[in-house]
Formats: C-alpha cells, sequence, structure tokens
C-alpha cells in the first residue's frame, strides 16, 4: 500500500511511519519544515514538504494521488494558542479530507481526540481544541470516504504493550503513542471498520484481535 500521512513529524505519526515501512508499505508523510525530512527518513518515509495552513485543496490532492490510504495526525500541539486549533486541527483537517476525495483516495483514517465534540461549551484552549476536532470530525462523517474516526486517551510515552480496549466508548483513561500508532497501522488495512468512530485505551486486548473485534470479525 501507499499511504500518506498528514502531520508526519508528528510523535504518533513517527512511530506509525515505522510500522508501516517494516511491513513494507510506501509512505509519505506531510512535513512544514524541510529540517523534519531526516526523522522521517530514519522512519522509513519519503518526506513532503507542504504547509497545510497554506496549501490548496489542489496542491493537497496532487500529493495524495496514487495513494491507497490517506491518515490525519497533524495537530497544532499543546503549546499553541486558539487560533492554531482553528486553522490546523479543524482546517488542515478538512483541507486533507477533501483533498483525499479529489484525489480519489477512499481509505481515510483521523486521529481524533477523546471528548471531541463540535457542541462542546467553554472558551478555554482546551474547549476549543475539542471543539474544532469535533467540527473537523463532523465534516469528515460527511465525505465520500471509507473514514474511521480514532480517539485516543490521554497519551503517555510509556512503552506500549500491544494491549488496548478499543470501543465505541471506553471511558477515559491513558494510552502510549506506540500503541496508538500500532492500532492505526491495523486499522488503516481494515476497512471493515469504514464508519466507525472508536475510542482507545489502554486494556487487555491484544491490538490485531481488538481491530478485528470491531471491524466485526
Amino acid at each position: 500500500m501507499r499511504i500518506v500521512i498528514a502531520g508526519g513529524h508528528g510523535q504518533i505519526a513517527l512511530r506509525l511511519e515505522r510500522l508501516l515501512a517494516a511491513r513494507g508499505d510506501e509512505v509519505a508523510g506531510l512535513i512544514r519544515k524541510a529540517e523534519q525530512g531526516d526523522d522521517l527518513r530514519e522512519a522509513g518515509a519519503e518526506p513532503v514538504l507542504l504547509d497545510l495552513e497554506s496549501a490548496s485543496v489542489e496542491e493537497v490532492a496532487a500529493h495524495l494521488q496514487g495513494a491507497d490510504a490517506a491518515v490525519f495526525a497533524a495537530g497544532a500541539g499543546p503549546g499553541s494558542g486558539v487560533a492554531r486549533k482553528d486553522t490546523v486541527d479543524k482546517g488542515a483537517a478538512v483541507l486533507f479530507a477533501d483533498a483525499a476525495v479529489r484525489a480519489r483516495v477512499r481509505r481515510f483514517v483521523v486521529v481524533s481526540s477523546m471528548g471531541a465534540d463540535a457542541r462542546h461549551q467553554g472558551d478555554d484552549v482546551f474547549d476549543v481544541y475539542l471543539r474544532a476536532k469535533g467540527e473537523a470530525d463532523d465534516h469528515v462523517r460527511g465525505l465520500d470516504l471509507d473514514w474511521t474516526i480514532l480517539r485516543p486517551g490521554s497519551l503517555t510515552n510509556d512503552a506500549g504493550t500491544g494491549l488496548v480496549r478499543l470501543e465505541a466508548h471506553t471511558g477515559r483513561g491513558p494510552v502510549p503513542r506506540d500503541d496508538v500508532a500500532a492500532v492505526l497501522a491495523e486499522l488503516v488495512d481494515t476497512p471493515a471498520t469504514t464508519g466507525l468512530t472508536l475510542e482507545l485505551v489502554s486494556g487487555s486486548t491484544p491490538v490485531s484481535v481488538a481491530v478485528k473485534s470491531v471491524a466485526g470479525n
């Protein structure tokens, strides 16, 4: 498979790139800074310099041509203000999804956030973030894509265990970024999860079994 990842230098994306490259997939990661390229090459991915805050749908679609799947894993990051929650967490996600439709890429996986909700109340930065992610998720759901939305719990840098809880509603909890990447790698390859919004926390079920279970296998 050829898989294009938005937010290619993110912590989850770099882990995902390593997993996909190791299993033989062709991986490209969209990055904003040329100096990030070496980290992607080390992970086995092709770096593609493209700023989703300024690119057009046509420009993004050009990089998605011929891809079998697209993964949105970009984020403004914890240090960013309200404005970039709108331009990245919402705007870039909408742009990337629209570009996937234009490029005829069917499989589309989104890294969202537990609690994402377009109707979320509050004016703190995190409130705005949850609203932006919720609005982006709603947009993706309305498109003609084979989409799956993944909403991890509190992300940690603990070593992955390969054991998770993956359900429509899990309740809050932590999950290592390693395990989020492992679930994403399985989801990309499991189109039977199309149309599902899934929450993810650490648990007791092996990743492949958890994905097969939600896919109805």
